[in-house]
Parts: structure tokens; C-alpha cells; sequence
């Protein structure tokens, strides 16, 4: 493994500035401690600095030669909502907020390759440093696309990276085209007519309904959609009445919808509607639909992500990089960037948790687990391969 060795030589005081950043957890759009502390490390580098970019979003500027190419890298920087049940020293001093998903190390990392590039400059060109708020449900790569992320820094592509728990620390993996699925949701509320349980006929009943519209809709994954194309359709919460001899007046259907394009998103959300609106109407009620597009498919660049591979294998070896990685269906709004802009985004491996304190959960590191803890051993890893990405796309 090929790592840049001034990277190395400071790792502990990349792992001080992750755990302090894990220790203080900031959900969307809420992260100004988080902010201040990326915004500070920069300037103390003598890195020019963007801030409040999508609310909170933090941009440095490493600028060298005369180059007019420009690369960007992201990392994210918000917490979940969510209880940590780790006890050891750098754990969450917030109830209710936990860095479960790795943000605090993603941070960390693109730190490490800011400290570097800004002192060795070993490059011709500018490398954006894109610090991220709100990824977790809150659309902060669009929020900063929207307040003009792309026309103040005009950048030729952007990279991103994330931690992969299950898989051997260090090892990096990407894939081609889809890597990441869209998410979506449903609120479908069926409004019929309420009446005493023991007297149906004077009514018209919604969680009768309701169950034929959530059984019709598996019909559109086993019969409208291509076996080829990939998709899930899950109602995850069914709410309705109030007594157990009332008939209630309406019945609440709400899921998820997961897909790697937007056609077969097209033709889900278009069958979805159809059904509930025709079963409803065939029953004498009505329906209410709600479809909430969030996150569209991450869909990884060609050129990006091959060249990206040959980057990954010259630092860690062909043995320890996957480039045809499976597809997860989670999602990521990375997505919005690669929209706008060639790019790759890559996970690099977590391992299985044997990297955790005395004083870790008993439940398994994984991603938004209240046991997981992101694995420092990778910070000279990841920073390293930012490193060696900008030297290989911008070099002198």
C-alpha cells in the first residue's frame, strides 16, 4: 500500500479532530460547530475559504500553476437522529444525535488531503474542497448546487467517498453506471365513509381498500417492471381506526420506492397512482397521492470511475480494489452532483468493528447503528487517495 508518509506522519491529529467532531454531532443543516472547525483547519493552512454555501456548507480553494482544470472532492459533514449507545470517551455528548454513518471520518479524511496539497502543492490547477451539510434526508448537495456551488467553483469533476462497514478496512470498491438507488416515498391516504363495525354495509371501507391497493402494487414489481430492472416498492406503515367497532373514515398506506433509473421510477410512481386511484374508485371512495421524489439514482461516470480505478489499484494494489462492486439500494445525494458534473463516487472498506474502543455497543458496527464507530486506520488511507486522485488529474 502506497501511502503519502507526511499524511501518515500526522495521522493522530486527524483522528483527535475526528473523534472531537464525533463527540459533537450536528444533524442537517444545523452543523455551524462542525463548520467552524473545517473552516478554521483551513485557514490555518492558509486555505481561502467559502462559507455558508448551502446554509452551512464550508468550500476551500488550493489553487497552484497555471492550469485552468479544476477537480472537486466532497465529503459530508451532519450526524442522524439517532441514539449512540457507545460509551467510550469520543462518544456523542448529544442525546438523540450519534454520527453513525461515518460523516465524522469522511470529514476527517478530506482534512487530511487539505493539509497536504496545501503544503506540497504537487499539482497544476485548483482542487475544490466541497464540505457538505445535510445528506442525511436533507438535500444539501442540491441546496449547494442551488446556491451556486458549480458557477463559483467551475470544476471539470467531482469525487466522493464513503466508509463500507463488512468489508476488509482499506479496500476500495466502485462500480460503473448505478452504484446507489433513488429514494422516494408515498403517502397515500384511501377516504371512504365511516360506520359501526357490526353495520359495514352503511359504509364505505378504507382498510378494506387500502389492503387491495397494497396488494395490487406488488403487481407493478412482478408484472409491470422488466425482470432486468431493479426496484422495490415497500409500504412500511399502514394506520387506521381507533376502536375496534368503528369503521374509520380513512386508512393511511406510506412506503418507500427504490430504483437505479428514472424511467422505471416513471412508470412506478404512473402505476402506483393508477391503481390506488382505480381500486378506490371502483370500491366508491377516494384516494389522496403523495409521491415524494428525493434522492435520484447515483449514477456513476465511465471515464470518472475507470480513471478513479487506476488510481485506487496503483495505491492499494489491483488485490485490494473491486471495480464491479453490487449496487445498494440505499441512497446518497451525491447523486445531485453527478447529476451536473462527471464524477465517481467509491466506498472504502470499514472493516467488521474490531477497530472499536473498550466501552463500544454490543450491537454490529454498521451504518446507522448505535454501535458503529468509523475506523481511523482509514484516515491515511482515504486522504491519501484524495491526494494521489488530484496529482493524477491535475498534474504538473
Amino acid at each position: 500500500m502506497k501511502l503519502v508518509e507526511p499524511i501518515i506522519a500526522f495521522q493522530s491529529e486527524l483522528q483527535q479532530i475526528r473523534r472531537d467532531i464525533h463527540a459533537h454531532p450536528e444533524l442537517c443543516y444545523e452543523e455551524q460547530r462542525t463548520s467552524d472547525v473545517v473552516a478554521d483547519k483551513l485557514a490555518e493552512w492558509g486555505i481561502p475559504v467559502i462559507r455558508g454555501m448551502g446554509t452551512t456548507g464550508v468550500v476551500g480553494i488550493i489553487k497552484n500553476g497555471s492550469s485552468g482544470r479544476a477537480i472537486g472532492l466532497r465529503a459530508d459533514m451532519d450526524a442522524l437522529p439517532m441514539q449512540e449507545v457507545n460509551t467510550f470517551p469520543h462518544a456523542s455528548r448529544h442525546p438523540g444525535k450519534m454520527h453513525g454513518c461515518g460523516h465524522d471520518g469522511h470529514t476527517a479524511m478530506l482534512l487530511g488531503a487539505a493539509r497536504y496539497l496545501a503544503k506540497h502543492r504537487n499539482f497544476d490547477g485548483t482542487v475544490y474542497l466541497v464540505f457538505q451539510p445535510a445528506e442525511e434526508g436533507g438535500a444539501g448537495a442540491r441546496a449547494m448546487i442551488n446556491d451556486g456551488l458549480f458557477e463559483q467553483c467551475p470544476m471539470d469533476a467531482i469525487y466522493g467517498m464513503h466508509n463500507w462497514p463488512g468489508e476488509a478496512a482499506g479496500t476500495l470498491s466502485v462500480t460503473e453506471g448505478p452504484m446507489m438507488a433513488s429514494s422516494n416515498e408515498f403517502h397515500v391516504t384511501v377516504r371512504g365513509k365511516g360506520a359501526h363495525a357490526a353495520q359495514p354495509h352503511n359504509g364505505i371501507d378504507p382498510v378494506m381498500i387500502a389492503v387491495q391497493i397494497a396488494q395490487a402494487w406488488q403487481t407493478i414489481i412482478s408484472r409491470n417492471k422488466s425482470p432486468l430492472d431493479t426496484a422495490v416498492l415497500s409500504i412500511t406503515q399502514i394506520h387506521a381506526g381507533s376502536a375496534t367497532n368503528v369503521i374509520p373514515d380513512d386508512a393511511k398506506l406510506i412506503g418507500t420506492v427504490r430504483t437505479f433509473t428514472m424511467p422505471v421510477l416513471d412508470m412506478i410512481e404512473s402505476r402506483m397512482r393508477a391503481l390506488a386511484e382505480g381500486i378506490a374508485a371502483g370500491f366508491g371512495a377516494e384516494v389522496d397521492f403523495t409521491f415524494r421524489r428525493n434522492y435520484p439514482p447515483l449514477v456513476n461516470h465511465a471515464k470518472e470511475t475507470r480513471f478513479a480505478v487506476e488510481v485506487m489499484k496503483a495505491m492499494v494494489g489491483e488485490d485490494k480494489v473491486n471495480d464491479k462492486v453490487e449496487p445498494t439500494m440505499g441512497a446518497e445525494d451525491f447523486a445531485f452532483f453527478l447529476q451536473e458534473k462527471p464524477g465517481c463516487y467509491i466506498f472504502i472498506g470499514n472493516g467488521d468493528g474490531e477497530h472499536r474502543d473498550g466501552g463500544h455497543g454490543l450491537g454490529p458496527c454498521v451504518l446507522h447503528n448505535g454501535s458503529y464507530d468509523f475506523n481511523d486506520n482509514l484516515l491515511p488511507i482515504g486522504a491519501s487517495f484524495w491526494v494521489k486522485l488530484v496529482e493524477a488529474a491535475l498534474p504538473r
